[in-house]
């Protein structure tokens, strides 16, 4: 059941060794959760118009699907308690909830500061949101004196519902962060540890402004500037910061999440590859003039002089995304390589 771990105080007493964990169990995959079958009979159920629903789908699905607790299994779910949130939201004042993630499911976030007060677990959480996922086993019985195990850890964000099933991999599993809403209390995380670790505060109103100005004007430059000079400057002066480009990009995400204007999609997948980071205009503030493409690199400063060929790299990468399906036809859709050379130099090109 996801929220409730398999927690058994066999060091204390005797184990509770009668109980079974139907967690994984094949049979019980879709038990506590929506199919999409049943998502779509719900919108059929409470008066969505069928031209709606299609929409609605769409958008249900990216925010609250991906579920899987069987490898075995072949339907994933999606989260019973966010969709009837949504959906609440759309009877009774015709349009999504200003703020995408129930409370009921912002309680995750405090247990997940719990669990990372130890270095090791605060590391291993960066990476996995660095990489979207890991390659893992799930651990079925858990001790009080290996909580802090890495494997332990890991089964415990799975029990969470912050991690699920995407595949077996070889031996083990590929455990993913399932939907957007939960990728975003991954960021939220990441912002909140920077705050506190390296005392990061930032002037809100000039970081909305940069991100309007993106929006609204067609300029990234601003944004990319702020957030170099008063978060990547900043941790520049931490050797234990591993920079490499898919930490800057978590960065970049982090500070957009909560301004509304965009919805950041990581690692878009295409025909033409993997966006590093597509900003969508968000559906709660339509009149958002422009969509982005952004394409990420890094190289280190001894490694200056093939900047020129990474750019060229990286402008022919984007225009392979614009002409891609799905995104062909959207209009006002930016496209900007962004190109980090060490912890403090960068250059935008826009395409």
């Amino acid at each position: 059941i996801t929220g409730i771990s398999p927690i058994m105080l066999d060091d204390l007493t005797s184990g509770f060794n009668i109980a079974l964990n139907v967690t994984m169990d094949l049979s019980l995959n879709e038990m506590l959760g929506f199919t999409e079958e049943e998502v779509v009979k719900i919108l059929e159920e409470v008066g969505i118009e069928e031209k709606e629903r299609e929409k609605s789908l769409e958008e249900l699905k990216e925010l609250y699907d991906g579920y899987l607790f069987s490898a075995e299994a072949e339907k994933r779910i999606y989260n019973p308690d966010m969709v009837l949130y949504y959906l609440d939201s759309i009877v009774r004042y015709k349009k999504p909830p200003r703020n995408l993630i129930d409370d009921n499911v912002k309680t995750d976030y405090g247990r997940l500061n719990r669990l990372t007060m130890n270095e090791e677990n605060k590391a291993l959480l960066e990476r996995i949101i660095k990489e979207e996922g890991i390659v893992a086993e799930i651990v079925t019985k858990f001790s009080f004196d290996r909580m802090y195990d890495e494997e332990y850890f890991v089964s415990l964000l799975f029990y969470m519902g912050l991690l699920t099933i995407e595949r077996q991999e070889k031996t083990r599993l590929f455990l993913k962060i399932p939907n957007y809403v939960i990728k975003t209390i991954m960021w939220e995380y990441i912002e909140t540890n920077l705050k506190k670790e390296y005392k990061i505060n930032l002037d809100l109103n000039e970081l909305r402004k940069t991100i309007e100005e993106m929006a609204y004007e067609g300029r990234i430059k601003p944004y990319i500037e702020y957030i170099s000079q008063n978060v990547l400057k900043v941790l520049s002066n931490r050797d234990i910061i591993n920079f490499d480009e898919k930490y800057i990009k978590v960065i970049l995400i982090t500070y957009l999440v909560n301004s509304k204007a965009y919805r950041p999609i990581s690692e878009r997948e295409t025909e033409g590859g993997y966006i590093d980071i597509y900003l969508e205009r968000d559906i709660r503030i339509p009149d958002i003039k422009y969509e982005w493409l952004i394409e990420l690199k890094y190289v280190k400063k001894s490694e200056k002089d093939k900047v020129d060929k990474i750019k060229e790299e990286g402008i022919k990468q984007l225009k392979r995304y614009r002409e891609s399906k799905g995104l062909k036809e959207r209009k006002d859709v930016k496209q900007a390589l962004i190109i980090f050379i060490g912890k403090d130099e960068y250059q935008v090109i826009e395409v």
